[in-house]
């Protein structure tokens, strides 16, 4: 697939990206957790040398940062764009992302949100704790969009599987 998504390709991660959002639902989400998360997704970069920041958020408050070499203060400022999404969204980043695309349309010029404050690329993901809903985000900004997408559901999965 191409950067650029078609219509049709962006329906199809559509729908694997609301199979992964109903699937990593937590048990529960405190300080402990986010630093369980936030050195597992430093540890998955660190195997990919992957040059990401990583950022845990909940109820807007940072629980976890870290910047990998390579990563840069751009990272930063993109996780912030990509968590604004998911904080009015309520879903990942890259869903938001591809139901536009999906819908023939661009996020930046369609929204009507400004593209300096919100984006709707992957990276960011929503902490969604069980009977509670979504409590915050986990993010990581450094590489191509499926890819930042990609290590925040492995780090959930395996975040869940340990725990």
């Amino acid at each position: 697939m191409s950067s650029t998504p078609t219509a049709a390709e962006a329906a199809a991660l559509v729908s694997r990206i609301e199979e992964q959002e109903r699937r990593l639902v937590l048990p529960r989400f405190d300080n402990d957790d986010a630093w369980r998360l936030g050195t597992l997704l430093v540890e998955l970069a660190r195997e990919r040398n992957a040059p990401v920041a990583v950022d845990i958020r909940r109820n807007g408050q940072q629980l976890f940062h870290c910047a990998l070499p390579g990563a840069s203060a751009d990272n930063d400022a993109w996780i912030r764009r990509k968590t604004r999404t998911v904080d009015r969204y309520g879903c990942s980043s890259y869903l938001v992302g591809m139901r536009f695309a999906a819908g023939g349309r661009s996020f930046d010029t369609d929204s009507r949100l400004d593209p300096d404050t919100y984006a709707a690329h992957g990276g960011a993901f929503p902490l969604t704790v069980a009977g509670v809903g979504v409590v915050g985000t986990v993010a990581v900004s450094g590489l191509p969009q499926a890819e930042d997408h990609l290590l925040v559901v492995t780090a959930l999965e395996r975040h869940l599987a340990e725990n």
